[in-house]
């Protein structure tokens, strides 16, 4: 998941390298935080939100396999 999520934002961003993942998993739900250059925030986001609601449904779509949600945040 952790990889789908990492391959997704770097395809987005100006600055792959300086994107990093980290996840907090717990029982049901599995927290995602995203760390990217304060340059690529809105890429990320998009216009009205809409490529960041896009990649939590797909990181939604994905969780349901393993029965958990999962929740995505972006750090700056």
């Amino acid at each position: 998941m952790k990889q789908l999520l990492e391959y997704i934002v770097k395809s987005i961003v100006e600055t792959p390298q300086d994107v990093n993942i980290h996840s907090c998993e717990g029982k049901k739900t599995t927290l995602y935080e995203i760390e990217i250059n304060k340059n690529d925030i809105g890429k990320i986001i998009g216009k009205d939100g809409v490529t960041l609601d896009s990649i939590n449904t797909l990181l939604s779509v994905a969780s349901v396999k393993n029965n958990k949600k999962s929740v995505l945040e972006i750090i700056d």
